[in-house]
């Protein structure tokens, strides 16, 4: 046991909105170049503080050292990209078809900030929107998942307020949802509610918020298709669909769900990523050399043991089936398998891969279109022209060609398409959207012709 850690309860969000809302005016206030400065201080403290970021990544989540130095340097990168955001908050003056009148568009902060974020990566899917909210002159209150409370909320409040954030605006509740409900959304202090979860819970969240008129931004569940075209570099992409696969023990909303293979290479894949499948190390996330580490709990491997038992009665073969000891998986390889399957419909979060053979490319488009999903993808194949050609055709927020996809950049913009969320993170051209607000001043400068 880490901690012990007294729950939050409604008494206790209440107070952290009225904070929140008490401090946000001040806080917004602030000259941009200090806000600027701020951040700038956040990110080095994140930096000066990796190694202590980094071993309780790995202690409370079961981070393996490599992922967990991969969230690191992501939320570094995020709150550099954040310091932007105060130098954007401007004002823009044209003219009116009203003669003598002048139009003033002003960006302003929304105000008050509610914040959902989910065990698998804590600290960055926190920070991707405590950062550019904070940055954009709104205050917060976040509550991380019960799971990882540490690192998704109690050590980057305690970084802000090293770094000199004012109280009242990063305010950090570590709740459960059977003690508190719906709470944190009903609320009506926040304007805007940002979830990143399951779509289950993401539909409830935007239900709610709609009928209190919030803005949303929510990113939600992925079945994530990875497809190798028939002229594709085999050996690059069994690499890429490993690491897009087993990377954090495959608990990641864009890791690679489902490899869509061109039938006149699939069993040269297969049989590659069967052999390099068996050289992937699993074991004590501890060590440098460790990919696969242990899920989350107990709940989630029998969450999975569930699907891979069944996936054979629906004509699918299992190659590869790892062992189990407590949390810890070894990967499995499941191979035949139709996207009608329960396995090829379902998230596994966890290091079992299915490899799905196609006939041709437009069968593989199909395939990967058919789902409710459309949050991240790839798409291998000898040919940049085509990979583009086909990514373009694939019903999702992000994709990549010739690349696994697992990708984030602090410039691009993130997000899902279909049940796979709303709205944009990152990228500071589409983010800044969802955490500000415009306001248009007109001005007559000369007496207007009224006709009373």
């Amino acid at each position: 046991m880490l901690t012990e850690i007294k729950l939050a309860n409604k008494q206790d969000i209440d107070e952290a909105y009225k904070k929140a809302k008490m401090s946000q005016p001040s806080w917004a206030g602030v000259p941009a170049y200090e806000k600027i400065s701020l951040m700038e201080r956040v990110a080095a403290l994140f930096a000066e503080r990796r190694e202590e970021l980094v071993n309780m990544l790995i202690e409370e989540s079961g981070s393996t050292r490599i992922k967990a130095n991969v969230e690191v340097d992501c939320s570094i990168a995020d709150i550099k990209e954040a310091a932007k955001y105060p130098m954007m908050m401007n004002a823009t003056i044209f003219p009116s078809c009203v003669p003598g009148k002048e139009n003033r568009v002003y960006r302003n902060p929304v105000g008050v900030v509610g914040m959902i974020s989910p065990w698998n990566w804590p600290l960055y899917l926190s920070i991707r929107g405590v950062a550019p909210a904070i940055a954009a002159g709104n205050s917060i209150v976040l509550k991380p998942a019960s799971l990882t409370p540490i690192t998704g909320g109690l050590m980057i409040a305690k970084i802000f307020e090293d770094a000199g954030l004012p109280k009242g605006v990063l305010n950090v509740v570590v709740a459960a949802h059977e003690e508190i409900g719906d709470y944190m959304v009903e609320h009506p202090i926040p304007r805007v509610i940002s979830f990143t979860g399951s779509t289950e819970v993401g539909k409830r969240i935007g239900e709610i918020a709609g009928k209190n008129l919030k803005k949303t931004a929510l990113e939600l569940g992925g079945n994530n298709v990875f497809i190798v075209l028939d002229d594709a570099d085999v050996d690059q992409a069994v690499a890429a669909a490993a690491v897009g696969r087993y990377f954090h023990q495959g608990q990641i909303c864009i890791a690679t769900n489902r490899i869509i293979v061109d039938r006149k290479i699939y069993s040269e894949f297969v049989d590659k990523f069967k052999k390099l499948t068996a050289k992937v190390k699993v074991g004590n996330p501890d060590e440098p050399d460790t990919i696969i580490g242990p899920l989350i709990n107990k709940k989630q491997v029998d969450k999975v043991v569930k699907v891979l038992d069944g996936c054979t009665n629906e004509g699918a073969t299992i190659e590869i089936r790892g062992k189990i000891e407590g949390t810890l998986m070894e990967p499995s390889v499941v191979t035949n398998v139709t996207n009608a399957m329960t396995i090829a419909q379902t998230e596994l979060f966890s290091p079992v891969a299915i490899i799905m053979p196609v006939d041709s490319e437009e069968e593989a488009i199909r395939v990967a279109n058919d789902s409710d999903f459309g949050l991240s993808g790839a798409v291998f194949s000898g040919s940049l022209e085509r990979g583009i050609k086909v990514a373009q055709q694939i019903e999702t927020g992000m994709i990549h060609v010739n690349d696994q996809t697992v990708n984030v950049d602090p410039g691009a913009p993130f997000g899902g398409e279909k049940a796979s969320g709303l709205g944009r993170y990152c990228g500071s051209e589409w983010t800044i959207d969802d955490f500000t607000t415009v306001k248009w001043i007109s001005v007559q400068k000369e007496p207007r012709q009224y006709p009373l």
